[in-house]
């Protein structure tokens, strides 16, 4: 039986991944930065032996070291670094405090790639890292500048995704940074086209067909190609 970590699976499209994989059958073992409703929910119903819940703050390294320290020994199939917030939205640079710049791009970028490098020895040969990206990262499609924070955030994801892939270039891994879409999330907008369950079942089906292709890709829930 397959297992994912889902880092960052407390609410919204981490726990709703959570709650796809469960219902595919894998064991899961999630982490929260704090005590999870959802996932205390999803652990009392029929699929809660194959969900272990786990503490990180993604943006500790101390606590980063500790989970590695817990999980050793442990190997998982799918590894899926889900961590994102949004600060600053509709601001000036000027007027967003340099803690909250700090904080995002720790945050959405610097953690998430602090956290692979610390489990990627974990992962199954042919398993797959999976990164919870945006649209909004790509450089290349960049043409409105709204929520510059945030984009910039995600193209310095991105960027250090395809640096973490160099670095491993040796491993056999598929590394995905992936779009979810536009989704009604606490995060995003009350009128998005898309639920969780749709963005997360897309997403999984996509992880599905990429694995064991190697290499890296920047794609969106549909599996449709997104320049970096």
């Amino acid at each position: 039986m397959k297992h994912a970590l889902i880092i960052a699976g407390s609410r919204g499209l981490g726990s709703g991944l959570v709650r796809e994989y469960l219902s595919r059958g894998w064991h899961v073992t999630a982490t929260t930065r704090m005590p999870s409703d959802e996932l205390v929910a999803l652990s009392r119903d029929a699929a809660g032996e194959r969900l272990i819940i786990e503490s990180l703050e993604v943006t500790s390294v101390a606590q980063t070291a500790a989970l590695a320290a817990r999980l050793k020994g442990q190997s998982f199939d799918l590894l899926f670094l889900n961590p994102g917030i949004m600060v600053g939205f509709g601001n000036a640079l000027s007027d967003v405090p340099e803690s909250d710049i700090q904080n995002i791009f720790l945050t959405n970028a610097i953690g998430p790639i602090r956290v692979a490098d610390a489990l990627a020895h974990l992962v199954t040969p042919g398993g797959t890292i999976a990164f919870m990206s945006s649209d909004k990262g790509s450089v290349g499609t960049n043409d409105n500048g709204r929520v510059e924070l945030y984009r910039a955030s995600k193209a310095a994801l991105n960027s250090l995704v395809r640096s973490f892939r160099a670095r491993h270039g040796k491993d056999d891994l598929t590394v995905l940074a992936l779009h979810p879409g536009e989704v009604r999330t606490s995060m995003g907008r009350a009128d998005a086209p898309l639920d969780i369950d749709t963005s997360v079942r897309g997403l999984a089906n996509v992880i599905e067909l990429r694995w064991g292709s190697g290499g890296q890709a920047f794609v969106d829930y549909k599996n449709d190609i997104i320049p970096w």
